[in-house]
């Protein structure tokens, strides 16, 4: 759904938004590699797998400084946080075995920061449900072997701080893991590593022949992690002058630290843009979304990120950002993605995502808005996807492995299921409603694990494009929200919502969906004119 202007809603308000939009837009155009804060896990796999690299002190001294009161790290429930943990250990007992102390913080200090993270991981929860993050499968016992390795060494098998586990003790994969698995899948890569890998290449790197992945032209499936287990694994290092240098520009860019993926231009560029549009891209913005798409557009299919496979979502998002500046972008290469009923996110998908076909129909059905003749073409795969959307709710809610929250894949099919009407879309967006009626905190929120602005903009999103808002609390719901989100700070880092390996948090893209929450309640919310919103 996109928004068009109503000259009811007051200038001033108008005027707001059309400031904060054109604001955030420039600072995403200036900067080619996104706004992501550095991620645990990343930064500690470089610390361990590329100390040579320029920062490597600083990059030490943070990891210290990130571990929490009970000895974990990383965002989010206690399962969120066993892989950045089992990273930061792993990293932190490799540095004492390298002997690296007269250049790093004392030796004691990485022991005992160790000895907590050790701690910690035996008192997680011993079963699941894990998280449904990338690789998750494979990293986690890739690395657990990896510390027992450690463990095993001389320079760690007598510290007095790791209380048991210098006495023979030993981590246990956690159930729900396979212990092999890393290796197993490294087996199947010996004669050729498959594209989907080489963003979680780190978890097979060390079962690997050295030459089993070409040499990267930047970072490794646009993994800080992976490039630098690239990099470990070479033994000619003249060859690896490209990739260095990709991990060092990424660790400048990010004050030394390493995020998620670098860069996320194309990802943050197209989710901004589509949610802007929502209440009505300012005119400053448009010309500007119209050069991202048209920059980004690849009639081959369009990567996340430079080494990534060409994706669905993506494809999908730049024909959708290109339909609402009123440009036609062929959805040809969506048909690479089609593995009815519904799309692959990527070739070699092994679970789908609710999302990435959410956008896919959302795209297809602004592009007919533009070139009705391609109707015929489309149609039946959109009604295909629509109906494996509508089986995929629960609840009234839908979740999806690219987010941790239900509100935003809930948002996502919500807008793409009233976008193409069919039997039991009704029904399945009433029910949304009701869910998201039902769910909100007493200060007016929404979250998964406790309100957030980013998801009390979804849940206020979902409410407002439900076009027969009539239930009972409706007006009362969105009044909360709005006040809510009045109270939101831009300068406070959001809480990492979203799923790569572990969790993280694009901020670009969740201010664009908190501007767009306000400015689609400023237009539309209770007591507002109502006009001028197609789906």
């Amino acid at each position: 759904m996109t928004g068009t202007r109503s000259s009811t809603v007051a200038p001033e308000a108008l005027r707001r938004f059309d400031s904060q939009a054109a604001h955030l837009m420039t600072d995403i155009d200036a900067d080619p590699w996104g706004s992501v804060r550095a991620s645990v896990y990343e930064t500690a796999r470089v610390i361990c797998l590329a100390p040579e690299l320029d920062g490597h002190g600083t990059r030490l001294g943070w990891l210290l400084n990130q571990q929490l009161a009970d000895g974990t790290w990383g965002e989010g429930p206690a399962r969120y946080r066993l892989l950045p943990t089992l990273s930061a250990v792993e990293a932190l007992l490799a540095t004492i075995v390298r002997d690296e102390t007269p250049a790093v913080p004392t030796r004691g200090r990485l022991a005992s920061a160790a000895a907590d993270g050790l701690a910690a991981l035996r008192l997680l929860p011993s079963d699941g449900p894990w998280p449904d993050t990338a690789a998750i499968e494979m990293l986690v016992p890739s690395l657990v072997a990896r510390i027992n390795h450690l463990l095993d060494r001389p320079a760690t098998g007598t510290l007095p701080h790791l209380g048991p586990l210098s006495r023979g003790a030993r981590l246990s994969v956690p159930p729900g893991f396979r212990p092999e698995r890393h290796e197993e899948i490294a087996q199947r890569c010996r004669a050729g590593v498959p594209g989907k890998l080489h963003h979680t290449f780190e978890g097979v790197a060390r079962h690997l022949p050295e030459d089993v992945v070409p040499v990267p032209d930047g970072l490794l499936g646009s993994s800080p992690a992976a490039t630098a287990a690239w990099l470990a694994s070479q033994p000619d290092r003249a060859q690896a002058k490209h990739a260095r240098a990709a991990l060092s520009a990424a660790a400048r860019r990010y004050g030394g630290l390493l995020p998620e993926a670098a860069p996320i231009r194309v990802f943050e560029r197209l989710w901004v843009a589509a949610a802007l549009a929502r209440p009505g891209l300012p005119p400053a913005c448009r010309a500007t979304a119209e050069a991202w798409v048209h920059d980004i557009y690849d009639p081959a299919g369009v990567r996340g990120a430079p080494g990534l496979l060409p994706d669905a979502d993506d494809t999908a998002m730049a024909v959708l950002v290109a339909a609402v500046t009123g440009t036609a972008c062929d959805p040809a290469p969506l048909a690479a993605f089609w593995d009815g009923p519904h799309y692959r996110c990527y070739i070699g998908e092994d679970t789908g995502s609710v999302t990435a076909n959410a956008h896919a129909l959302q795209a297809l059905t602004a592009h007919l808005r533009l070139r009705p003749a391609a109707r015929p073409a489309h149609h039946p795969r959109m009604d295909l996807v629509r109906d494996w959307l509508l089986e995929q709710q629960t609840d009234g809610a839908w979740t999806d492995k690219w987010h941790a929250s239900p509100y935003y894949a809930t948002e996502r099919c919500v807008r793409a299921l009233l976008g193409h009407d069919g039997p039991g879309t009704r029904p399945a967006v009433q029910t949304a409603v009701d869910w998201v009626l039902a769910s909100q905190h007493d200060d007016g929120t929404w979250g998964v694990w406790g309100g957030t602005a980013e998801e009390t903009a979804y849940a206020v999103q979902i409410l407002l494009a439900d076009p027969a808002a009539t239930r009972p609390g409706w007006r009362t719901a969105l009044q909360r929200a709005g006040n809510a989100l009045d109270d939101w700070d831009s300068r406070h880092q959001p809480p990492a919502l979203w799923h790569d390996k572990t969790l993280y948090a694009p901020t670009a893209m969740i201010q664009a969906e908190i501007l767009a929450a306000r400015a689609l309640l400023t237009r539309q919310g209770p007591g507002r004119h109502t006009e001028g919103v197609a789906s």
